[in-house]
């Protein structure tokens, strides 16, 4: 007889792993009599998935890639007035963090105000040393915020999104000494092909002196930014998902601990940097449409990946990775006008995407064996 099991492993790389379940497909058992035909509970449980699989998909090629083109879009848009602070944005985003993760414990407890206060006291104000581990990923996380706007006002969109899938590597190097979780074959050979891959998109090419000189140190700048932000990224997931293992929280709950933590820090942050600017200008200045819209993506992009990807299996992670590079390149070249391709660039690119399918190949064929 074949016993229900969960049929997917949690994802190595994604600091909201333990949210995974067998949502993507449920078996039930069959009795040896029929075992050569189909269960009606089978194919229920199996069609709902995956169509929430394919919507997964689109939600999440559409979140990664519209932060990535807006926030570079806004940085890069000439206008009148002052540019907006990018320390002024990630605070911003930590706030409106906050109020949907609030929002939705209040949903979690029926709409009980009394019982969520109850419950954030409790889980907050009563757990101070649990509390307290909050604040090392997010510091790390303000910092890593901060570097992304850094990294994208010196870097094109497709430049940019094929160098940050080294978060892959360094998350797996961490996942391999803090959790003590070990990788297959495929995915150390997947490890090599992506530092391979984005060794090549950031191997120099022919070009003008002019434009060496207005470039160099630009692209050095957005390169170091990016190379800080996927070691922080991948120690912080990490670390994430170690406290998230040891505790029964609501993940909206921790969010709202690792929010208030990233709120401070990003506030002292912007005073420190950009305090002289805030007090004669005032903290939202140079905000505009587009500034808006980069906030809200970065507030509620990781929550929204925390939700899809339950449905979304490794493979159709590595999937929506792939389309949002294609879909940055093509927009950095037509829409941009920041990007000039090269054969180098494409052929990291496909080296980039090949790595990130084959990252997820192996853990995807070791869950789908079935017990007997």
């Amino acid at each position: 007889m074949v016993q229900s099991g969960n049929m997917k492993q949690k994802s190595e790389e994604c600091a909201f792993s333990d949210l995974q379940d067998a949502a993507d497909m449920k078996l039930v058992p069959i009795s040896p009599g029929n075992s050569d035909k189909e269960s009606p509970t089978m194919v229920l449980a199996v069609s709902h998935p995956s169509r929430l699989k394919y919507l997964s998909l689109g939600v999440l090629v559409l979140q990664t890639t519209s932060l990535v083109l807006t926030m570079r879009y806004s940085r890069t848009l000439k206008e009148d007035g002052p540019r907006y602070l990018a320390s002024s944005a990630v605070v911003s985003a930590e706030i409106l963090k906050i109020f949907t993760c609030t929002l939705l414990v209040f949903v979690e407890n029926n709409y009980n105000l009394r019982a969520m206060n109850l419950l954030l006291k409790d889980e907050i104000m009563n757990k101070p040393v649990e509390t307290m581990k909050l604040a090392v990923p997010a510091g790390i996380y303000t910092l890593q915020n901060n570097l992304l706007y850094v990294a994208l006002s010196n870097l094109d969109a497709a430049t940019y999104q094929v160098t940050y899938q080294l978060k892959i590597l360094t998350t797996a190097l961490f996942s391999v000494s803090m959790l003590g979780k070990k990788l297959g074959l495929y995915q150390w050979l997947s490890l090599l092909l992506l530092m391979a891959g984005v060794t090549l998109v950031q191997w120099p090419t022919e070009s003008t002196e002019e434009h060496k000189v207005l470039t160099v140190g630009s692209q050095f700048v957005g390169m170091v930014a990016v190379l800080i932000a996927c070691i922080s990224s991948g120690f912080a997931g990490v670390y994430f998902e170690k406290i998230l293992k040891e505790t029964k929280q609501s993940v909206w709950v921790r969010n709202i601990q690792l929010g208030l933590f990233s709120f401070v820090f990003g506030f002292l942050g912007m005073m420190v940097y950009d305090g002289q600017i805030v007090r004669e200008s005032g903290m939202f200045q140079g905000y505009s449409a587009i500034t808006w819209i980069v906030v809200v993506l970065q507030a509620v992009g990781g929550l929204i990946i925390a939700v899809v990807i339950k449905y979304a299996d490794n493979i159709l992670k590595g999937f929506a990775t792939s389309v949002s590079i294609i879909v940055s390149t093509l927009f950095s070249y037509f829409l941009l006008n920041d990007f000039n391709p090269t054969g180098l660039f494409f052929l990291g690119a496909v080296l980039v995407i090949a790595a990130t399918f084959l990252y997820s190949y192996e853990g995807k064929a070791a869950s789908s064996a079935i017990k007997v």
